[in-house]
């Protein structure tokens, strides 16, 4: 388990030492359907995950106006933004304002066999709690790598 970073990440810390602001735009661009998508998936709630995706990008935008380049050089962008969503989601209201339809939740691939019971997998995901769920939506839907969801969620990876 190595502190590696995507190759974008790393285009995109080399942006935020050169020009923040130029650094920063590219990074809402990359990382905002992502941080949106699994938002929508653990509030269950289009307005709750607006508000997460933003406030997540507010705070950020705050953190970096403070670090140097050596800190920035080490920053590992998705999951600092998923340690900062995942608190949001965490701090909010649990009863969702508005519930999304079940093909919001989950959307059927092209390259599937079968099609998805949307209606199956979102009755499965309501049971969950919500560290489990934040699971299994960080690793199944978002696709993260096991080393980054245990470090967005500060649980040992085996967890």
């Amino acid at each position: 388990m190595g502190t590696t970073t995507l190759p974008r990440d790393e285009a995109i810390i080399a942006a935020l030492i050169s020009d923040f602001d130029v650094g920063f735009t590219s990074l809402v661009r990359v990382h905002q359907g992502s941080i949106y998508s699994g938002a929508l998936r653990l509030t269950r709630s289009h307005v709750e995950a607006e508000d997460v995706a933003q406030e997540t990008f507010t705070r950020a935008y705050r953190s970096l106006t403070g670090w140097n380049e050596d800190r920035l050089a080490k920053l590992r962008i998705r999951p600092w933004l998923w340690t900062i969503a995942i608190n949001l989601v965490r701090s909010k209201s649990r009863k969702p304002t508005e519930t999304p339809t079940p093909s919001e939740w989950i959307h059927p691939s092209s390259a599937d066999a079968e099609p998805i019971d949307t209606d199956v997998w979102t009755a499965r995901l309501e049971r969950l709690s919500d560290a489990q769920r934040t699971a299994v939506v960080l690793r199944h839907v978002l696709d993260l790598p096991i080393a980054e969801i245990a470090e967005i969620v500060e649980r040992p990876e085996g967890t």
